[in-house]
């Protein structure tokens, strides 16, 4: 053979390029101290440096999450390859070129001479975040699943809405008119849509209207329509959206604000199925299931002589209360997941849940607006994070600034600095609307500013950074 091999030894170096370029996992190869002395296409690709960015800088250019811990615990090398002599599967983040994260898996190993001495290393880098993506929807789907945790587009696994889901089957199959009892933004629409999906008359028409958006004249018409002529404006006839119902279900939201004068005309749709157009005396038969719902004590109202007895007593037949958020905490981490993948589809970036203190925050929370604060919280915080877990600094200043009535005193963290600092930082430094975050005037803010000697322009304080775990 004559010692030919094929490939000069000597000329190895130059074909090196060739030889890694084509892998699909990224690679780096280190000098002992870390240095950067060449990477693959794939690296490049990972990382969105070019290879001429990277030759010549440290490893640490790439942020690994790994190597900043080591760093922190006052390690000589920026990881524990040194230490060890390799990395075996290590999952790891680094930060590419534009900012945004990403996950991977780390392999590498120490190269040595005959005599042991470190020569370099070499590592292979993964890109593990399709991989990742695709857990993160089994795990969501698992919890979706388990304990029928999605119910008609509700969220609940905790016994007291388990409870509800059940009446809502039941009460679809029936005739009986419902009334549904909860708070602002516990969902009330959600239910009333349900039982007119679940139930017979999920084929015919599903007619909403808020009671409370209209004045009396306005109500009357919209709810039974009019005639022309039947009062100033009334120029040709108009259907009503009792009329419009017919053969489905109507839903009246806010029913606690109807004014006396129309309960007397829903008491007699209900009792004889018939009703008047506004200015009409030819009466109109129409078969619709009315649905009801309202966050007011109705039994309180008839005591002031607001609501009709009678009228109660018939839309009450089927009443069903939903639980405030506060009191089904244990469904708050679903509400959580499901919110954010809503957001992350809408908004493409690369926000994965919650820092467990902001977590901690929601579930001592008291929620006075229920889950639509809660979806309303986390597109807030879509709009003011960047990536990575939502801290509490992300939130609403209202929600966590100190003395706030809803949240607890072991949650309510921030100090007046801190919370000062958090609003002008979202604000851009705009102390019109930094006061307006905070719930306090100008003035206040401009005293604040002078007490603790800070610089709207720029806010950030080393403490600030440490309590928002690292983040300015």
């Amino acid at each position: 053979m004559n010692g030919d091999i094929g490939m000069d030894a000597r000329k190895l170096p130059q074909y090196l390029r060739e030889i890694i370029n084509p892998m699909l996992d990224g690679l780096l190869l280190l000098s002992p101290e870390g240095t950067i002395l060449m990477v693959n296409r794939a690296m490049e690709e990972i990382s969105g440096y070019a290879r001429e960015e990277l030759i010549g800088h440290p490893c640490s250019i790439l942020h690994w999450d790994t190597c900043q811990l080591s760093h922190s615990e006052g390690k000589g090398h920026s990881c524990e390859l040194f230490e060890v002599g390799y990395v075996r599967k290590q999952p790891c983040s680094v930060v590419r070129k534009d900012g945004s994260y990403l996950h991977v898996q780390r392999n590498a190993a120490l190269l040595r001479d005959d005599d042991g001495t470190i020569l370099g290393a070499v590592e292979i880098v993964a890109d593990t975040s399709e991989i990742e993506e695709r857990d993160r929807k089994i795990e969501h789907l698992s919890k979706l699943l388990q304990g029928n945790s999605n119910f008609q587009g509700m969220i609940g696994k905790s016994g007291s809405m388990q409870k509800v889901f059940e009446v809502i089957r039941k009460a679809a199959q029936s005739e009986a008119p419902v009334i549904i009892y909860g708070e602002t933004g516990s969902g009330k629409e959600l239910v009333a849509h349900a039982i007119h999906t679940l139930g017979p008359r999920r084929d015919k028409p599903y007619i909403q209207l808020n009671c409370a958006a209209l004045n009396e004249g306005l109500l009357e018409s919209e709810m039974f329509g009019h005639v022309k002529g039947a009062f100033t404006g009334a120029h040709m006839h108009r259907k009503g959206r009792f009329e419009a119902a017919n053969g489905g279900d109507i839903f009246l939201d806010e029913i606690g604000d109807i004014p006396l004068s129309i309960q007397i005309k829903l008491l007699r749709i209900l009792e004889t199925k018939q009703f008047e157009r506004v200015g009409d005396f030819q009466p109109i038969r129409t078969d619709v299931r009315i649905i009801t719902a309202t966050n007011k004590d109705l039994e309180q109202l008839i005591a002031q002589g607001k609501f009709r007895e009678d009228f109660f007593f018939r839309i009450n037949i089927v009443p069903i209360p939903l639980p405030p958020l506060r009191d089904r905490t244990d469904d708050i981490p679903l509400l959580v997941d499901h919110f954010v993948r809503q957001l992350q589809q809408r908004s493409g970036k690369e926000i994965f849940g919650t820092a467990p203190e902001t977590m901690n925050f929601f579930m001592n929370y008291r929620w006075p607006g229920n889950v639509r604060e809660l979806k309303g919280a986390l597109e807030y915080a879509f709009v003011v994070a960047e990536s990575g877990q939502i801290l509490l600094k992300h939130l609403p200043a209202r929600m966590i600034r100190p003395g706030s009535p809803h949240a607890s005193s072991a949650t309510a963290r921030l100090t007046e600095k801190e919370a000062l600092i958090d609003a002008l930082i979202k604000s851009h430094g705009n102390q019109t609307q930094a006061a307006r975050m905070l719930g306090v005037n100008r003035v206040t803010v401009w005293h604040r500013l002078k007490k603790y000697g800070i610089d709207p322009a720029n806010p950030v304080a080393p403490d600030f950074i440490e309590h928002n775990g690292g983040v300015p």
